[in-house]
């Protein structure tokens, strides 16, 4: 059991945990990072090619109803995330085999229970809305124990710095998406291909038992919910504002300016996809690898943390300026009717996501600390600021407004973060190191 700590000694924990590496000093690092990079690329190719495939088979109006669902599993994921996955990385990343096996299984067991009981209630929700969103909502539903499973040994495999083995889970899920997104296409609706995403990555969640040899535990799920309760709920509660944020954008940009406006902003986050893939998984190994740093050379966390946001930010400006130059044509052939508006809509949430890039450097500083009570404040900052900046735009200039008004509150956001982490580097190097342990 854990000694009863305050906030100042989990950070200790985080930072002094007494493990054995997966890797050591800068040829570890490389390693670990080269496979976070192919692992995300992995994971970034086949949600784009997803949202392309579906994009140009549907329509705009019926990816609106798709990118509902999509940002609904969002929220059910990151409350997956705060109570599972996100403790895991931040206390046994690194530790003995011994102890990481048995937070795994209680972990991804963990995973399992959130998945059962809110697919239950999407279920049910879908079964009562009818129309055209409901299937899809019902649909969601059942895919989700799968769905998160699979999102939990990837967390397990970065916390273990088996990089590779979440790259393979990753490459077999796209694999099974191939032939199911083909049997999708030939039925022709938005509850089909929820299906087969929801089915491929059911098959990517059993593989990762038989990479691991680990079988979850949903019998443990108490266990471990009360044994990581002063991180577990905080993350939940910082996960949902930031995946919820989204959903209640989404949600009122479709009743402000209609469904098409949502399938638009989709459309052109879809141009963007490899970023905010990234940026969606960036704890897979920049938590982890920010721990490391903290326990072997604290006094460069802040160093790693700037590279880390002040890199992705000037490579999503990069990209953004790529699509700017993309012939009308080219954009056509790989949105299809959705490339007329969301075009409009590249230069703004292109700044957007370099915002937010911007801030999970600090994030992720923020996160090695454990500092759960300053992380969720940023974020809860960072969420009002977003739902605020969307919704107001979306009344002001409908698709376009709201891009540009979450392009603001991302700025804002991330000055937060950075203002957060500076003050908890500081309460760090002044405050005592105790004795942890890790069981």
């Amino acid at each position: 059991m854990r000694p009863v700590s305050t906030e100042g000694d989990k950070t200790r924990t985080a930072a002094r945990t007494t493990a054995r590496p997966a890797g050591s000093g800068r040829r570890g690092l490389v390693g670990r990072l080269s496979w976070g990079l192919a692992d995300q690329a992995a994971s970034s190719i086949s949600n784009f090619a997803v949202g392309i495939y579906v994009a140009r088979s549907l329509g705009v109006t019926a990816f609106g109803v798709f990118s509902l669902a999509w940002v609904t599993y969002g929220v059910v994921l990151n409350v997956s995330r705060g109570l599972a996955t996100d403790p895991l990385v931040v206390r046994f990343s690194g530790v003995p085999e011994a102890s990481w096996r048995g937070a795994v299984a209680r972990s991804s067991g963990t995973a399992l229970c959130v998945g059962a009981a809110l697919g239950t209630t999407c279920l049910l929700a879908g079964l009562t809305l009818g129309g055209s969103v409901g299937p899809a909502f019902a649909c969601l539903g059942v895919m989700l124990p799968g769905l998160l499973l699979q999102d939990a040994w990837r967390f397990s495999f970065f916390a273990a710095g088996a990089g590779r083995k979440a790259f393979v889970n990753d490459v077999v899920w796209g694999v099974a998406l191939v032939p199911a997104m083909v049997v999708a296409a030939r039925v022709g609706s938005v509850a089909a291909f929820v299906l087969a995403w929801g089915a491929s990555a059911a098959v990517a969640a059993a593989y990762g038992c038989l990479q691991s040899g680990i079988r979850p535990r949903p019998s443990g799920a108490r266990d471990w919910l009360r044994e990581q309760r002063d991180l577990g709920y905080r993350y939940l509660v910082e996960n949902v504002s930031l995946s919820g944020a989204s959903q209640l954008r989404a949600y009122g940009l479709g009743v402000i300016a209609g469904i098409g406006a949502v399938g638009a902003v989709r459309g052109a986050e879809l141009l963007l996809g490899p970023f905010l893939a990234v940026l969606m998984g960036l704890s897979l190994v920049t938590v982890p690898e920010a721990a490391r740093v903290l326990r072997q050379a604290p006094r460069r966390l802040a160093k790693f943390c700037l590279l880390l946001g002040g890199g992705q930010a000037a490579a999503a400006l990069l990209w953004g300026g790529a699509l700017l130059l993309t012939p009308d044509r080219l954009g056509a052939l790989a949105l299809g009717d959705v490339w007329p508006s969301a075009s409009r809509l590249i230069v703004p949430i292109t700044l957007g996501v370099a915002g937010a890039s911007l801030g999970t450097g600090a994030a992720a500083g923020l996160r090695a600390l454990a500092a759960a009570r300053r992380s969720l404040r940023c974020q809860l900052f960072a969420s009002v600021c977003y739902v605020g900046g969307g919704l107001g735009g979306a009344v002001a200039a409908g698709a376009v407004g709201s891009a540009w008004g979450v392009a603001a509150a991302t700025v804002c956001g991330s000055a937060v973060w950075w203002l957060h982490l500076r003050s908890a580097l500081r309460e760090h190097r002044q405050e005592p190191i105790r004795e942890v342990r890790t069981s």
